[in-house]
Parts: C-alpha cells; structure tokens; sequence
C-alpha cells in the first residue's frame, strides 16, 4: 500500500509538512562513529542505561557511544536490532539479550557482573530503556544491591511528542498502551478520563481507529495530536479533537509505523473555566436532581460553557459511580 503524499494544510486531521531529509545518513553519522576525544578516565563499574534513537540515527549522542565502546557488556532486547545500529556506528559489542521474557533468569547473572566491577549498558530497541520495554526489573534489582546507575538520556518518543504537542506541559501522565480488548480499553479510560492533567499513550497501528473512537466517547472532544514516526522520513503529526482526530483517521488508509497520542486536560483544568469554579461539583450538584442531559444544560447555560465538553465532563464522572 502506497503511503499517502503530505502536505501542508490548515485543516484539521491533515499531516504537517516535514523538512525534507537526505536519503542517505552515512555522511551525518561519520563524524559519530569515534568520539573525537575519548575520555582519559576509566569508566566506574555501574549499569549505564543508555537511551539510542527511536529513527534519526543522527540523534545518537558522543556520550552513549563512548560509553558503549568501552562498555564489558551490552544488554540489549534484540541482539539483531541493536547489532545493527552498532555496526552503523562503527563499534563491535558484547552483547547478551534481555527481554521481559527471560529477566528472571538474566537479572542474576548480570547482577553478578556487576558485582565483579563489571561496567554494562542497557539499551533497548530504540529510545530509552523501561519506557515500555525492558529493564525494570534489572534497575530496581541493582538499586537494591546498592550498585552504580547511571542515565544516559537521549531520545524518547513520550517527550518527543509532548514537545511539539502545543498541551500543557505543567504535569502530564505517560500511561502506555492501553489494553487491546475494547471493554478493558473503555475501562481504562473511564479511570483516566478524571485525572487533571495531558496523557501521553502508545498505540499500535492497527488499532489507531478503535482507539480513537472510544478516547472520543470517553474523554469527549478533548484537544491531541496523533504523531506517527517521530523523527523518521514519513515522520506525520496530525491535531484536532478526539473526535475530529478519528473522524480523520477513519476515512485515511491504514497508517504504519509507531504511534504516540498526546491528549490535552480535560475542560475542568482548560483556560476558558473561570477561576475558582469547580465544574465536577457543579455537575455533582445537578446530577443529584436532574436526569444527566439536563444537568449538563444547566451547568453549561449558567456558565457559559461548551454543551459537548461539560457532557464528555459528566460521563467521566458518573463512570467511577456505575462501576463502584
């Protein structure tokens, strides 16, 4: 299937245009391939976790690949994935795979490495590691022993999202993939539709549109923006509402590549509800003497506020009440 053109356009759930890239990174990645200036002073035994680029080779930093170079061991999630990036950065590595499919059984050999002085890096697949991938229980396990850890920060498509969103930034809650059954889904979101704050999810291609239909449903029409191959060459960022964001989605070919959804706080914490009115206790208030359709005309005709998000309102606080 062809990927459809990008182009500019002021209409909602139309791609932004992206610069042009260069088809070959090769001359952008030599200057990478051997820091300029290794570090005279040995590396301290610790676990480096290390943070490699989620499409942009060129994000890779000096740091993680001086680390890397000297590095006894790399614990990688894909020894095939990560060989790869190695070898386009010039370096050859021990590695030892780590997946959340066997960290029972390799956390304690690597523990054991690390008590031998032994200087590892942790990487996973692209971005940085525990953000959904593996590690959790390796960090957390070194922690306990009191062992060297050490940030290696760098690329990450949460932040990378977040950045060029335009929601606010004052506090946000990464949350994931959400679950892939639609009631589990529509449950998850219920929870997470009254917290006061932007949410910042994974999603996979193929379930982009039901996702969108049910974030619509339960979060009403919030601001987001779906952004799909951050930093890659068909690199798409796509803004509107919830539902101005699935009604797009729906009638466009099936996307590809990684999704980020960034959604904006709900009405409640949004800029055009007056200073000290409490929307969740005015619709508390109505809902306790009138059907839900005319508490939300109520509390939005004394205020002045939009019908459709004082009712996406509502529905966010009288979920947690059906399922108590």
């Amino acid at each position: 299937m062809k990927r459809a053109k990008e182009r500019a356009s002021g209409r909602i759930g139309e791609p932004e245009p992206s610069a042009p890239r260069p088809k070959r990174q090769s001359k952008l990645l030599a200057p990478l391939a051997k820091p300029a200036s290794p570090l005279t002073q040995a590396l301290a035994p610790g676990l480096y976790v290390i943070a490699t680029p989620i499409g942009n080779l060129s994000d890779m930093s000096p740091r993680a690949l001086d680390i890397l170079a000297r590095a006894d061991l790399v614990a990688v999630e894909d020894t095939r994935v990560t060989g790869k990036l190695l070898s386009l950065m010039g370096l050859s590595c021990t590695m030892v795979s780590y997946t959340e499919h066997n960290d029972d059984r390799r956390t304690p050999e690597l523990l054991g490495q690390l008590a031998a002085g032994k200087v590892i890096a942790l990487v996973s697949d692209a971005g940085t590691p525990l953000i959904s991938d593996p590690g959790q229980r390796l960090v957390a396990a070194a922690a306990a022993q009191g062992r060297r850890i050490v940030p290696v920060p760098g690329p990450s498509a949460v932040i990378a999202a977040l950045s060029v969103a335009g929601l606010s930034t004052e506090r946000f809650m990464f949350a994931g993939f959400l679950p892939a059954r639609a009631k589990a889904r529509r449950e998850s979101l219920s929870e997470l539709g009254a917290i006061k704050t932007t949410l910042i999810f994974y999603e996979a291609p193929h379930r982009l549109i039901e996702c969108l239909q049910d974030m619509a449903e339960m979060l009403g029409p919030r601001p987001a923006i779906v952004a799909r191959e951050l930093t890659k060459l068909y690199e798409e960022i796509r803004r509107g509402s919830l539902v101005e964001l699935f009604e797009a989605a729906r009638h466009q070919p099936d996307p590809k590549g990684e999704i980020v959804i960034v959604i904006g706080p709900p009405v409640a914490a949004s800029a055009d509800v007056a200073d000290g009115f409490d929307l969740d206790r005015a619709l508390a208030e109505a809902m306790a003497k009138y059907s839900l359709k005319d508490a939300v005309a109520a509390v939005a005709d004394a205020h002045g506020l939009n019908r459709r998000a004082v009712y996406a309102r509502a529905i966010a606080l009288k979920e947690p009440l059906k399922n108590s």
